[in-house]
């Protein structure tokens, strides 16, 4: 282990989203310990959006003030956009900033994909998907203001790589990267930086998981079985997901429009990339068939690039293409 200076967040307000149990909370403790002014959100309802109490929330706010934290506590619902504003509302009432944002807050329904019901796919995508909008705006339009903003969206390796009987819940943190990528793209002149982060830890969510899918995606379960649990649970702990959650939220760390993975003790950077594939020399002529032809050219992931926006990706393709024309030269 290095040496390093200690990261503080003095003079920073953090608003953290489902912070009054599992991952939140251990971000919120960490961030008010390192000296953050914090806004503990959380609606208080069971891991799959029921009932709600003020009891968690309150809780996480008084185990900061008894370590001489500062904290406050807030019980509104991501899930709408009024939910979304009173949040941001309450960090510039109480502390009159706000300079970070976890969107962390979620629930798991758990469904076949061909079964899931119009309120299972809602319901999920109101709480991860349009909760970090509603979230994010009002956030987003005063850290321009201030010229200063970090954003973390938690996303999920089930969206990136994917998990069975979990569509809902895969194709909302999957949009959650996507959302991280244009905050980043929209903040980098207004010294805003976005990442977004796939937690891997043993939280109350997992205990909605309905192993069900075991009998029916033998590939899976292939690979589930042989997993060698960890030797030391802190490895599934949300303790060991919250170094790398605060240090993306934090004023050293430079890094943006990135996607990073906590999993078992292992940290490190997921990317989505495009091979160089096989570019046509006259896209008005290419058949079905010329495709099936340079498939393995498609498919070849020696040469790759990992765009930062749509348009650099028509870059990429037309450094591709000159290339490619050299070379038959």
């Amino acid at each position: 282990m290095t040496s390093q200076s200690p990261i503080r967040f003095d003079d920073r307000t953090a608003i953290v989203t489902g912070a009054g149990s599992g991952l939140g909370r251990e971000y919120a403790l960490e961030l008010a310990r390192r000296g953050a002014r914090v806004v503990v959100n959380d609606v208080g309802g069971s891991g799959a959006g029921e009932g709600a109490s003020s009891a968690p929330a309150d809780a996480v706010v008084a185990e900061i003030h008894s370590t001489g934290g500062i904290a406050i506590a807030n019980y509104d619902s991501v899930a709408t956009r009024h939910g979304g504003e009173s949040i941001v509302q309450t960090a510039l009432d109480a502390f009159g900033s706000v300079d970070i944002l976890i969107n962390n807050a979620g629930i798991l329904r758990n469904g076949r994909f061909d079964e899931l019901t119009d309120a299972q796919i809602d319901a999920v995508f109101s709480v991860h998907l349009k909760g970090a909008f509603y979230v994010s705006q009002p956030a987003f339009k005063f850290m321009k203001q201030i010229r200063y903003g970090r954003f973390l969206f938690t996303a999920s390796s089930s969206g990136l790589f994917g998990h069975p009987w979990q569509a809902n819940y895969a194709a909302a943190k999957a949009g959650l990267a996507g959302l991280s990528n244009v905050v980043a793209l929209e903040g980098a002149d207004f010294n805003i930086t976005s990442n977004a982060l796939l937690p891997a830890a043993w939280t109350r969510l997992a205990d909605e998981i309905d192993w069900g899918w075991r009998a029916e995606c033998s590939q899976v379960d292939d690979a589930f079985k042989k997993m060698t649990p960890p030797a030391d649970p802190a490895r599934l702990s949300p303790r060991s997901v919250a170094p790398l959650a605060v240090f993306l939220v934090s004023e050293q760390c430079r890094a943006t429009h990135g996607l990073y993975s906590a999993a078992h003790g292992r940290y490190g950077r997921v990317f989505i990339g495009a091979t160089q594939g096989w570019v046509c020399p006259d896209p008005s002529t290419v058949t079905v068939e010329d495709v099936a032809a340079h498939w393995e050219r498609v498919e070849d992931r020696v040469s790759y690039t990992e765009p930062l926006s749509v348009y650099h990706e028509v870059l990429d393709v037309e450094q591709a293409r000159l290339r490619q024309a050299t070379q038959s030269e």
